[in-house]
């Protein structure tokens, strides 16, 4: 598979995650993969409901706390998920959510250089 095929897996693994575990899907996903980063970008994945709770600062700090606890809950599927994509061995994973946006990022850091090794498949 070329780099961008793997993008596109990826993504839509993602996708099925967050249709699956976190009840809904994104409204648009981007995984880029850069030397020893793989990152995922959501967009329009807030629900209506914390879009309402993101009006205050209560509301956004109950969102990202949900959120996190449901991201680590979940943080070992999604590794075991990239790498059975990638096979890659992930060295640390990191999340957040943008309430003002509504977008998320997460960040694999793996333990090789991806540029190098797509490279050397051309």
């Amino acid at each position: 598979m070329t780099k961008g095929q793997f993008e596109a897996k990826i993504s839509e693994g993602i996708t099925k995650f967050e249709m699956e575990f976190m009840g809904r899907g994104p409204k648009g996903i981007r995984t880029i993969i850069k030397q020893d980063m793989i990152i995922i970008r959501l967009t329009g994945f807030l629900s209506q409901s914390e879009k309402k709770l993101a009006e205050s600062s209560q509301g956004v700090k109950l969102i990202k706390d949900v959120r996190t606890a449901l991201f680590e809950g979940a943080r070992e599927y999604l590794e075991n998920l990239i790498k059975e994509i990638i096979d890659v061995n992930i060295v640390s994973t990191h999340s957040d959510v943008s309430t003002k946006t509504g977008e998320k990022i997460i960040i694999f850091i793996v333990d090789e250089d991806l540029d190098t090794r797509f490279k050397s498949r051309i």
